[in-house]
C-alpha cells in the first residue's frame, strides 16, 4: 500500500514535505500575483487549489529559463524536488528546488546567493522530449492479417488512441462483403 497521500499536508501550496516520496513533475497551468509575503503563485494542472510558490532563487532560475513574461509559462513542465539542506535562517527546514525545465534545449547554469555575499551554481536540466506519438494508421497499413490489426487495434485503444483512428483501424481489419 502506498503511503504517499496518507502523509500530504493539508494546505493551499505545495510543500516541501509534499515531495518527501520524491521529485514531482508538474504541469503550469497559469502564473498569477500573489501575496506579499510570497509574491508568486504558480498554478499546477496536477494539484488543483494548490500553487507551487518558488522562492526567489526558483524565480529567478526561471525567468533565466522562460523569460520573465509569465503569461508564457501555461502548459510547461517543471520537474520539482525536495533538497534537505534548504535553511530558513540558520535552521535546514528544507525546501522545494527546480531539478529540470521543459522548453529549454541544455542545461543551464545560473549563479544564486547562497549566503549574504556567497554565491553558488544552480544548474536545472532541460526535460527530455516526450516520445513521439505512434503513427497508428502507418502501423496499420503495413498489416493484412485480420487477427494482427485486431490486436492492434487493441493496442491503440488502450493507448487512448483517439475514436478516428480506432475505426480506421476497425474498418481495415473488417473483410469486405463478397461482391458476387
Amino acid at each position: 500500500m502506498d503511503l504517499t497521500e496518507s502523509i500530504a499536508p493539508k494546505s493551499d501550496q505545495l510543500n516541501a514535505d509534499d515531495l518527501i516520496s520524491g521529485p514531482v513533475t508538474v504541469t503550469v497551468q497559469e502564473v498569477v500575483q500573489g501575496t506579499a509575503e510570497q509574491p508568486v503563485d504558480v498554478r499546477l494542472v496536477e494539484f488543483p487549489g494548490r500553487a507551487y510558490r518558488p522562492s526567489k532563487s526558483m524565480r529567478r532560475v526561471m525567468v533565466m529559463a522562460w523569460g520573465a513574461e509569465a503569461s508564457a509559462y501555461a502548459g510547461r513542465c517543471i520537474t520539482l524536488f525536495r533538497n534537505p539542506e534548504i535553511t530558513f535562517g540558520r535552521d535546514k527546514v528544507g525546501g522545494i528546488e527546480i531539478s529540470h525545465l521543459s522548453h529549454i534545449e541544455k542545461p543551464l547554469t545560473v549563479a544564486l546567493t547562497a549566503t549574504r555575499g556567497k554565491r553558488k551554481n544552480f544548474t536545472v536540466a532541460p526535460m527530455a522530449a516526450p516520445a513521439p506519438a505512434r503513427d497508428w494508421l502507418a502501423d496499420a497499413g503495413k498489416l493484412s492479417d485480420v487477427a494482427a490489426l485486431r490486436a492492434l487495434w487493441m493496442e491503440a485503444q488502450a493507448a487512448g488512441a483517439e475514436p478516428g483512428i480506432l475505426d480506421s483501424i476497425k474498418a481495415l481489419a473488417t473483410p469486405a462483403p463478397d461482391e458476387s
